[in-house]
């Protein structure tokens, strides 16, 4: 007579392996998650971004926010977007975001620094040290 089907010690293998994936991959999708949330925040400030270039270009100084343009409105992600205009050729763009889970919590933010050159009609941006966000959790060039 010939028996099919799998014995428990198979099943129960089969749980453990389960169990074991299940162990890695969860905290992994969840940082991945937080990752995509603090980059759609980047995203939502890159017309901030664009507005204080083109001001910078057309001026030959910084904007302050309303010169820019950025309005101070919010997401279920973002918290607001602030310009604070360090001298003429220098601003910070402050990304706070609400509480989204994991290591990110109500406040915390992301800084971007400009520093604009008129002579060679460039704005560059880097990311500020100041920054609270965990930096697992920054883009690549801001880690």
């Amino acid at each position: 007579m010939i028996q099919r089907g799998f014995t428990l010690i198979e099943l129960m293998i089969v749980v453990a392996i389960i169990g074991i994936l299940a162990a890695i991959a969860i905290p992994a999708y969840q940082d991945y998650v937080t990752r995509a949330k603090i980059t759609e925040g980047i995203s939502y400030a890159l017309s901030a971004k664009s507005s204080i270039v083109e001001f910078f270009l057309s001026n030959n100084n910084m904007p302050t926010q309303t010169q820019a343009g950025v309005t101070n409105s919010s997401t279920d992600i973002v918290k607001s977007v602030v310009l604070t205009r360090n001298s003429t050729n220098s601003a910070v763009l402050t990304i706070s975001y609400r509480d989204i889970g994991a290591s990110v919590t109500d406040g915390q933010n992301l800084q971007f620094t400009s520093l604009g050159d008129s002579s060679a009609s460039l704005v560059e941006w880097s990311c500020s040290t100041a920054s609270t966000v965990p930096s697992k959790y920054r883009p690549s060039n801001c880690r």
